[in-house]
């Protein structure tokens, strides 16, 4: 018998085990071979504390020491663009961002292969890449070091919960605990639903990406992340390559999501009305499902029916940038510690209210 049972090892599930890790006996099921197959594997690894809404924002900044101690951010920086008749759109994302407005000229400086009909643009160098590989392999690595399991290739086929107890099956063993941990990403209702749960209206969106040869030869290991207004598509350096997204939100049923073509065409297309140099090659194509709650914030706390499941859902596009505050927020409920979270944020992240 273990402590807890944690469902899903994407970053919110080996995030959480690592800080339970310390106080108790934790055991991750993950479906599977490997941590950070789904959403986790496949995130644009951005940490961009403005982006989101304001309870995100907030588990975002709790976790910027987190980051910045453990080494895992690099210089990236975020560059806005719009065209004529944008003005609208790119004053709500100058707010949203909480970002600065800043020259065509010196828009143009940063990224040489924008259009020069581009008409406005704002700048902010807080934003970084995220070492994910290293911030989840050192999350497991913490697990298990304190004594914790992590099992790959370990689907759940059915969860009952008698006794105080809850009793997991796996297609190779029995666990039993006395609180279960939902960290299932896209799958998440389901595992509600297995386990006796209400689920909460959970929605997966599938959000697309192509890698492309750098443009024109440049060297574009310095450009910022570059945005259109509205998130209508984004362009980010990765490896000597660039990644485009036409940030394409089409809601999906939990699966292996894969790119459509048809979508990516329409990305790049966006992509290159601001740009001068063509798109010629496409090298590869992928996607993952960004799970949003109905409020499109994360739901972290204990169920309202049953206090003994305990949800760590909805990380949508911000699984990544919260995880170490989310992990410690939510640890700190389990484990009924004392938070200086103040009140209104842990309203807005708390399952009962749905």
């Amino acid at each position: 018998m273990t402590d807890i049972i944690i469902i899903g090892g994407g970053i919110a599930g080996i995030s959480l085990a690592a800080r339970l890790s310390d106080h108790a006996h934790v055991t991750v099921l993950e479906t599977e071979n490997a941590l950070g197959y789904h959403a986790s594997g496949r995130s644009a690894a951005l940490y961009e504390p403005n982006y989101g809404a304001p309870s995100v924002n907030a588990l975002s900044r709790m976790g910027e020491r987190y980051f910045h101690d453990g080494g895992y951010l690099s210089d990236r920086g975020f560059l806005l663009v719009a065209q004529s008749g944008e003005d609208r759109a790119f004053e709500k994302d100058l707010n949203d961002l909480n970002t600065t407005e800043i020259s065509v000229e010196d828009a143009l400086q940063i990224v040489p292969i924008l259009k020069p009909s581009i008409t406005r643009a704002a700048y902010h160098s807080g934003a970084y890449d995220i070492d994910t590989d290293r911030l989840i392999q050192d999350f497991a690595k913490q697990t298990r070091s304190n004594g914790g399991e992590v099992v790959t290739g370990a689907a759940v086929t059915r969860s009952d919960f008698a006794d105080g107890v809850w009793t997991v099956h796996t297609s190779d063993r029995v666990l039993q605990a006395p609180t279960l941990v939902n960290a299932a990403g896209a799958w998440a209702d389901e595992i509600a639903k297995l386990s006796g749960i209400s689920p909460i209206g959970l929605t997966p969106y599938r959000r697309s990406f192509a890698r492309v040869p750098a443009p024109g030869g440049h060297d574009i290991s310095k450009w910022p992340i570059f945005f259109g207004v509205g998130e209508t598509w984004y362009a980010k350096p990765d490896a000597g390559k660039l990644l485009i997204s036409p940030a394409d939100e089409d809601a999906a049923t939990p699966h292996d999501a894969f790119a459509d073509d048809m979508v990516i065409a329409m990305g790049i297309d966006r992509y290159q009305q601001h740009v001068t140099e063509e798109v010629t090659r496409v090298e590869t194509t992928w996607a993952g499902l960004r799970t949003f709650a109905p409020d499109r914030t994360l739901v972290l706390g204990r169920d309202a029916g049953n206090p003994s499941f305990v949800w760590c859902a909805g990380q949508g596009g911000y699984g990544f940038q919260t995880a170490p505050g989310a992990s410690q927020f939510l640890a700190d409920v389990m484990l009924g510690r004392v938070s200086d979270v103040d009140a209104e944020l842990v309203a807005a992240l708390s399952p009962h209210r749905f």
